[in-house]
């Protein structure tokens, strides 16, 4: 990896969010807000709680990740975005009834402060929601220039120095890569012709690529994983990050997996269902966006069982996945597995995981670790594809030549080393130098 001198993270940062007025973004941004004001902590974040190891063990040099990198600062985030409501982000964050009213009370003045711009829609693309405040064009590359106009004001009106944008909206049906995604030129002229196999989730990835800024997919839309998006990313030096927040069943199944690997016992099968109320569940409840969901689900065991390598084992398994739309849980998701596997000589085993969870509570700090990593890497240096970052998504976006790492240890490994050589570290191995001599 080459690596640039770091720019340092002078002035504020902007935070642009598809989405602005959804569980996951009002939740982060009401986390944000009540964190800095000193009323919490931001559990479950990497860049504000855990830490890295530097050097060899036994020299205990073990700094907390914020305090190694230089990341922009949480006083310095400025959020804003567009959404297809015209709610401020005080009363969005009530209606999503993730946080109790205590807490986005405490923060109501600065939540009801950040409104959303008008964002692009189309119900063909997300067939469970409606929207009312969205911007109307002649086609998509008008809609597109609309978009990128948004990024300049918000810039322009905050003061800000750099800005990263991210999808945390609903999931759109599911698309297969075409002709029409293929360079940029066809992307361009499929924009103007209204293309059907052109999202709105790639209108923003365009706007924000176009304009210098880094785009992050935290949906499984075929998004910025295209050919002409990744030549734009290349092209304008500008890192890009995705696909699909990895938060609650298939974060067990990144832990899970790897240790039946680790000990080679064999799986026969795996199925998984959901439960859950909100608007994600709203929108998965259509067929054409649990498609692009349950693509995103279902990769994630081939990759880390290697049924290829060890066809005794995993050739032959089964593996379902469900969600269910249960509106009394709201975004009280629960998520039960069960796992036939077996051991020596063959014999049978289960396990069961009943996994009570809430969704937007593990996303938002994912969120935050996003931003402030696309920033790092734009500073840094870094474009295109950042594949350190794959410990966040259920499916990650890697460039065609190499093989997707869903292990979650594996994933947060190559973070810490990705950290530790941006800073001109040593990445760490876990060879003991004694066996060595």
């Amino acid at each position: 990896m080459s690596v640039q001198k770091i720019q340092k993270p002078e002035g504020k940062l902007g935070v642009l969010i598809v989405g602005l007025n959804g569980a996951v973004a009002t939740t982060f941004t009401a986390g944000l807000l009540l964190t800095r004001n000193g009323f919490s902590k931001p559990i479950g974040s990497l860049t504000q709680m855990a830490t890295i190891r530097i050097g060899k063990r036994i020299e205990n040099n073990f700094p907390v990740i914020k305090e190694f990198a230089p990341l922009a600062e949480l006083n310095d985030l400025v959020v804003g975005g567009w959404d297809i409501s015209n709610y401020d982000c005080f009363d969005a964050a009530k209606e999503a009834k993730v946080l109790n009213d205590k807490d986005i009370e405490s923060v109501s003045k600065e939540l009801e402060r950040i409104l959303p711009m008008k964002g692009v829609f189309d119900k063909n693309y997300v067939k469970n929601l409606d929207g009312s405040y969205i911007k109307k064009g002649e086609n998509k590359y008008e809609l597109m220039e609309k978009l990128q106009d948004d990024i300049k004001k918000f810039k322009k009106e905050n003061n800000l120095n750099r800005l990263v944008v991210i999808w945390a909206a609903s999931t759109e049906i599911y698309i297969k890569e075409g002709g029409v995604h293929q360079n940029l030129d066809s992307f361009i002229k499929g924009m103007k012709e209204n293309h059907e196999d052109i999202s709105p989730s790639m209108l923003y990835a365009y706007a924000a690529i176009s304009q210098g800024v880094p785009f992050i997919n935290g949906a499984p839309n075929l998004t910025v994983d295209i050919p002409a998006l990744l030549e734009l990313a290349e092209k304008n030096s500008v890192p890009i990050a995705g696909k699909d927040f990895k938060t609650g069943q298939t974060l067990i199944k990144t832990v899970l997996a790897p240790m039946l690997k680790a000990r080679m016992l064999g799986l026969s099968g795996w199925f998984s269902t959901n439960i859950l109320g909100n608007k994600d569940g709203l929108v998965l409840d259509e067929p054409g966006s649990f498609k692009t969901k349950e693509e995103s689900k279902l990769s994630v065991l081939d990759s880390i069982l290697q049924p290829e390598l060890y066809p005794d084992l995993y050739e032959n398994y089964y593996h379902k996945v469900r969600i269910n739309y249960y509106p009394p849980r709201g975004d009280n998701k629960e998520g039960w597995d069960n796992i036939d596997i077996f051991g020596w000589l063959g014999y049978p085993m289960q396990l069961k995981v009943n996994f009570l969870c809430k969704d937007s509570i593990l996303a938002a700090p994912i969120v935050l670790d996003l931003v402030l990593f696309a920033d790092l890497a734009q500073r840094a240096g870094m474009k295109g594809i950042q594949e350190w970052l794959s410990f966040y998504f259920k499916s990650p976006i890697h460039s065609p030549n190499t093989v997707p790492e869903h292990d979650l240890f594996i994933q947060l490994m190559k973070l810490k080393n990705t950290l530790r050589t941006i800073m001109n570290e040593e990445p760490v191995t876990h060879i003991d130098p004694d066996i060595m001599d």
